[in-house]
This record gives structure tokens, C-alpha cells and sequence, in this order.
């Protein structure tokens, strides 16, 4: 059994029940799924932006019981600086919340499962599993 970081779109559809999830069925399964913290931050500003009541949040902190969630530590913070970085000097800038989330699969050594792979495009190293397309 290995490890994977699940973006936050994965989280997400999975939750809902999207049909595209089952795309990424196959990654999902018998893995130790694992998400960064920046996930949850951006999964529970998600539930405060849709205005969702108690049971559709229980509901959340129940799906995310499925998860370990991986906390950002000191060399975390190096490692985002130089995600941001690399990515901007490659001409392929990345979103604050994206670069964590690379960051934490980098720091951890895991691929990183997403429907967004463009979105980490100008990261060096990170391993990136999409069925995108």
C-alpha cells in the first residue's frame, strides 16, 4: 500500500458523488489517501461560501475522517517558497492555495492525484496523476 495526496477537486467530487470521480477510482483505492491542510482550509471556506448548515458540514467532517491530513511544518514553508518561484520563473505562475498543496506532496514524497494537472505544470519534481481530459 502506498501513499497519495488528493487535491481538493478529487475531495470534492468524491464527496458529492460527481461522476467524474470514478475516474480516479483506480488511484483511490487501496492507497492511503492523504490530503494537505490547505485542502481542508479550502473544503471549509467552501462550506462557509455556500452558506451549508450543520448536517451538510457534519456530513464534510465525516468524508474527511477518510483522509490523513498532512500539516504544514517549517520546511513546508521552504518548499512553497520555491514552488511559487520555480513556477513563476518557468512563465507558469501558480495560485497561493495550488503551491501548498504541491508543496506538501513534494515535502512528503507522494504524487499528487488531480482533475486540475494544469494548474501544477511549472512545479519541478511533483508527481501528478490526472485522468484529465
Amino acid at each position: 500500500m502506498s501513499a497519495v495526496l488528493v487535491d481538493t477537486d478529487i475531495v470534492s467530487m468524491v464527496f458529492k458523488g460527481d461522476s467524474r470521480a470514478e475516474r480516479y477510482r483506480r488511484y483511490l483505492t487501496g492507497n492511503i489517501l492523504a490530503v494537505s491542510f490547505m485542502t481542508v482550509a479550502e473544503l471549509h471556506r467552501w462550506a462557509l461560501s455556500r452558506n451549508w448548515g450543520a448536517p451538510r458540514r457534519a456530513e464534510m467532517k465525516a468524508h474527511l475522517e477518510n483522509y490523513v491530513v498532512l500539516l504544514c511544518e517549517k520546511e513546508m514553508c521552504q518548499t512553497w517558497a520555491e514552488v511559487m518561484e520555480s513556477a513563476r520563473r518557468k512563465g507558469r505562475p501558480i495560485e497561493c492555495a495550488d503551491a501548498w498543496i504541491a508543496a506538501t506532496a513534494l515535502l512528503y514524497g507522494v504524487p499528487l492525484v488531480t482533475n486540475n494537472a494544469g494548474d501544477y505544470a511549472g512545479v519541478d519534481r511533483l508527481v501528478v496523476i490526472s485522468a484529465e481530459g
